[in-house]
């Protein structure tokens, strides 16, 4: 498993983040004998600043592999995973990224590559501030609380996105413990323990236990759903308000947000355009079968400039039209991690599976019937939606109205897998299949990103266990 450390850089920007005061701090920090390394010893000489430096500079990691952390030349876990299905569609030239939007993904992607490590390190960075903020700020067990949120997070994420067969490593006193690799529901396994911690640890009444044990909730939550524990999952988010958020904030000094930059801060620049059901190849107007026009509905919830046939903006390519979402329109517009509306969702789909349709509307419509926030987005009052008149038309109607409200935020590509696994559908009846905008190419059968050949430097991983939904 690729792992790094903390360099002085990296501390020195942490340090600042979590508002270091005075030179004293830092030289203990900056200590001479490994220049370039900052040790456990120096934080722990640090004290109680040096683990909340850990502390920000772990959310900070958080932010790089969902709503930040990216650049044009590079994007992040939550991008990639929704290029896969259709949220958004290729206006680059990486073949990398061509080949994630038409499904025929290498072990050797350098960019799946990048984005796996960037989210597999990042628990390293959650267990390290973890354990210094057990050791030197044990009286604020809430924000050991949200390091075992973001851990959690991750797993839940990565298990979402990759094949079957991730291996989830340590490093316990610096040195590397190499494990096995786990099926994706052993992975939502191992992550709902770890939102479990969470939440125990956020029990205070103080804003921050709130805002965590919530957000941990929900996600655990979700994980119950990727188990098909949907009763379960109901239950847990039960008391959730609607109205609840947990975000990340961004800014031209930290980080910007990701999506803004590569989908709506210049057409020309653009490597994504929003996605649709119909495109242009060739010149000529294709169907995209399977696909939810979130570029063409008109849906307040998914707000787009421009358009599939305008030819006049192109994207990156210079060749494909583009299409900006205006959900995320600055670099500093915060994105959503876990939100009230997804704790709906979830009761919503428990309905659903207990055959409860009218009540699984009701739930629907009380959210489109009533304004909603997203970060700094607002959704206006919506007109209510008439029920579906069977079964396989309400999992349909469920998959788009969650596919509009969480747009862009790195969860469709597991919701499609769950079509598959949990309800009988198909891959060819399930993702993007026919109209591909960038001929020669055509979509293949990929439902999953591989675990990169770059994690067989674990002695333990041998590849995918399989790639199956």
């Amino acid at each position: 498993m690729s792992r790094d450390r903390l360099t002085t850089k990296t501390l020195l920007a942490l340090g600042a983040a979590a508002g270091l005061a005075g030179c004293g701090v830092q030289d203990q920090l900056l200590e001479p004998q490994q220049p370039g390394l900052i040790t456990p010893e120096a934080v722990q000489a640090a004290g109680a600043t040096g683990a909340q430096a850990l502390y920000v500079g772990a959310l900070g990691a958080l932010q790089s592999w969902t709503g930040g952390g990216g650049n044009g030349n590079s994007q992040n876990l939550w991008i990639y995973s929704d290029l896969v299905t259709d949220v958004w569609k290729v206006t680059d030239t990486f073949t990398q990224r061509i080949d994630m939007d038409r499904r025929q993904i290498a072990n050797l992607d350098a960019e799946v590559t990048g984005a796996y490590n960037v989210a597999q390190q990042s628990r390293g960075r959650f267990r390290e501030a973890l354990n210094s903020l057990k050791a030197l700020i044990p009286n604020e067990p809430e924000k050991q609380g949200e390091m075992y949120f973001a851990m959690g997070l991750e797993e839940l994420t990565v298990s979402e996105d990759f094949c079957n067969g991730i291996p989830f490593g340590e490093v316990v006193n610096g040195v590397i413990t190499y494990t096995k690799p786990i099926t994706n529901a052993e992975g939502f396994q191992l992550a709902i323990a770890h939102l479990d911690s969470a939440i125990a640890l956020a029990s205070g009444t103080n804003a921050l236990s709130v805002k965590v044990r919530t957000a941990a909730t929900i996600a655990k939550a979700r994980a119950q759903v990727d188990l098909a524990q949907f009763s379960a999952a109901a239950q847990t988010v039960a008391n959730v308000p609607t109205s609840y958020q947990y975000t990340l904030t961004f800014s031209q000094t930290t980080q910007s947000n990701t999506i803004w930059t590569v989908n709506a801060s210049n057409p020309s620049s653009a490597r994504v355009a929003v996605g649709d059901s119909v495109t242009l190849a060739n010149g000529v107007e294709v169907r995209i079968r399977n696909a939810i026009p979130f570029g063409s509905a008109k849906d307040p919830r998914v707000p787009t400039t421009g358009s599939y046939k305008d030819n006049t903006r192109t994207g990156f390519d210079g060749q494909t039209p583009w299409v900006g979402q205006l959900i995320w329109s600055t670099r500093e517009a915060p994105v959503v991690l876990a939100s009230g509306i997804d704790a709906r969702l979830i009761e919503a789909e428990a309905k659903l599976n207990n055959n409860d349709i009218t009540g699984m509307m009701t739930t629907l419509n009380a959210l489109r019937t009533s304004a909603q926030t997203l970060g700094a987005f607002s959704v206006p009052v919506m007109a209510p939606l008439a029920t579906p008149a069977s079964k396989e038309a309400a999992i349909d109607l469920l998959f788009r109205e969650k596919a509009f409200w969480q747009f862009g935020r790195g969860m469709r590509l597991g919701d499609l897998r769950r079509l598959i696994r949990q309800y009988g559908r198909t891959e060819d009846s399930t993702f993007p299949e026919d109209g591909f905008h960038k001929t020669p190419f055509k979509f293949g059968d990929d439902v999953n990103l591989p675990v990169p050949d770059a994690e067989k430097t674990n002695p333990n991983f041998k590849g995918c266990i399989d790639r199956k939904a």
